[in-house]
């Protein structure tokens, strides 16, 4: 393989729109994924959490397969079996809903917030979201993400959106008025820093939305499908949202966006109204019920929960020996580990000794392992993770 050649062509007609690394990834299994110098990496953020399973996991490569070779689309004015099996799959192991697919996370935010103005139907149309949150790329849902760095250069940006503080419950109490329709967030930011939602302030806000008459929208593409030891983070809260948004680990490594809503909002999107023409097609169909079917037979649930724990524990001794660590949080494999030094030089650090990690909000070490993620292999990558921080220390 001519890596120079890959990249010359990426630097002629590619859209330079990533920073990316001088790797060229060409197979992967569970955690570990190989270059095309045949060099091997442990990768504890596989895919930006959508291999919530690791890399090709057997039941969705078979499932991809065979429904490869049997129907690869189909128009979504026609009955497919495997969109209604999946959206029951997610409806009782969630809230009871009914589910709109579609292909990503940013997708299924712009649809939910269509949802929420939809349902109230009465010039109501603002939508409070979170600072420090990330909802995605797309116009709207760049626009509900809380942080001024993804606004620059792209106004005017949607009307209807504003920001209050993560956690702070008198001030989405302030920001809401008669022209609100919904209330946007993330129970553990992600990209903002891992931030994990106050179990109080959770709760009062399913108390403040139901008193407003406003719609609680939970955003779980990262943190949805498993990741966090419960099917949907929500479920650790003891609420039940009115609208949740999914993607990530949902497809298993294929693409695929949802929503789900409470069944008289749901009912409100009648034909016509909103679509999506790849969306719930049989492949990302298939592939998502496989990882849903290999979470629960596998017992993955538990290994998230479990193997979350060691995670934070190792974490805490790298903490406690080398003084560079700021705070842990996170819940499940979502771990953000604050540094109280840059945090880029050591990402890279961990790439050059063969273990791939991100950097966040530029002090945050992310991890998103995949949850079939071992204990061997934690410890593996925070040794290194360990290694790279000692480097900075000189």
């Amino acid at each position: 393989m001519d890596i120079t050649r890959i990249f010359e062509q990426f630097d002629k007609y590619v859209v330079p729109n990533y920073t990316r690394k001088d790797v060229v990834l060409v197979e992967g299994k569970g955690s570990r994924v190989r270059d095309a110098t045949g060099r091997e990496y442990l990768d504890l953020f596989p895919g930006w959490g959508c291999n919530g399973l690791g890399h090709c996991h057997p039941r969705v490569v078979e499932a991809i397969r065979r429904q490869a070779g049997r129907l690869i689309h189909v128009a979504n004015d026609y009955y497919n079996e495997l969109q209604g099996e999946l959206a029951e799959i997610i409806s009782t192991r969630s809230f009871g809903g009914k589910c709109f697919f579609c292909n990503s996370g940013a997708e299924a935010i712009e649809g939910a917030i269509k949802f929420a103005r939809i349902f109230t139907a009465d010039e109501r149309h603002r939508v409070v979201t979170m600072k420090e949150s990330f909802h995605g790329r797309t116009l709207a849902a760049v626009t509900a993400t809380g942080q001024d760095k993804y606004h620059q250069g792209i106004g005017p940006l949607s009307p209807g959106f504003c920001y209050v503080p993560f956690n702070d419950i008198d001030a989405v109490a302030e920001a809401i008025d008669d022209e609100t329709c919904a209330v946007l967030l993330e129970l553990i930011q992600g990209e903002g820093g891992v931030n994990v939602a106050d179990e109080e302030y959770v709760r009062q806000l399913r108390e403040l939305c139901d008193g407003q008459n406003v719609l609680l929208v939970i955003d779980e593409v990262q943190t949805g499908c498993g990741r966090t030891g419960e099917w949907f983070v929500h479920q650790h809260y003891g609420i039940e949202p009115d609208l949740i948004t999914m993607a990530k680990a949902l497809g298993g490594g294929v693409a695929i966006g949802g929503i789900e809503a409470r069944p008289d909002i749901a009912d409100r999107i009648v034909p016509g109204l909103h679509a999506s023409t790849f969306g719930g097609n049989p492949i990302a169909c298939a592939a998502a019920i496989a990882a849903f079917r290999a979470v629960e037979e596998e017992n993955l649930l538990e290994n998230a929960r479990s193997m979350g724990e060691y995670l934070v524990e190792r974490f805490g001794g790298i903490a406690e020996r080398t003084g560079l660590v700021k705070e842990i949080r996170g819940r499940g494999l979502m771990v953000g580990c604050e540094l109280n030094i840059p945090g880029a030089p050591v990402a890279r650090a961990c790439l050059e000794k063969g273990l791939l990690i991100d950097c966040t909000h530029d002090t945050v070490l992310r991890v998103l392992p995949a949850m079939t993620v071992t204990q061997d292999e934690l410890d593996e990558g925070l040794e290194i993770v360990e290694a790279a921080l000692d480097e900075q220390q000189g």
